[in-house]
């Protein structure tokens, strides 16, 4: 089984939550557990996050948020055409943050490192970002073979 989506919004924080939910819902099909939904949710959330404020830093621009599916796969990617990170593996480290100001915690990226099996991030300055994160979904793989 494959399945795909994609969701396209404004950046304004409002939306987050929207995106929490309907991936939320997506990934239902794999018949995750209450745990996985809550990893998937709490990745997709930071990485929402992150697009609005980091990436577009106040303007409303667009997010798009995309999910495959496949066998027991959850796949994301979350991206903004905002304006980049210089340094990926300076802002992916705990605490980071670059905008200290508005009282960041710099534990977006660690909590996505933590909740997913995977997360990779590619960007480049002044064009945008795009984070991608994967993880296995066990129960659902779990009842299929029962």
């Amino acid at each position: 089984m494959k399945n795909e989506m994609t969701l396209a919004f404004d950046s304004i924080s409002e939306n987050e939550g929207f995106a929490r939910v309907a991936v939320a819902a997506f990934v239902t099909q794999l018949n995750p557990t209450l745990e996985e939904v809550a990893d998937i949710k709490t990745a997709v959330s930071e990485a929402v996050t992150n697009a609005i404020i980091h990436g577009y830093q106040g303007e409303v621009h667009t997010v798009v948020v995309r999910v495959r599916l496949s066998e027991q796969m959850v796949e994301l990617w979350v991206s903004d055409e905002g304006t980049g990170i210089a340094d990926v593996k300076q802002a992916m480290e705990p605490l980071y943050t670059s905008r200290p100001e508005l009282e960041r915690s710099g534990m977006g990226f660690m909590f996505m490192e933590a909740f997913m099996d995977q997360v990779e991030v590619q960007s480049t300055p002044g064009l945008g970002t795009t984070v991608y994160m994967k993880k296995k979904i066990w129960q659902g793989e779990a009842e299929q073979g029962a």
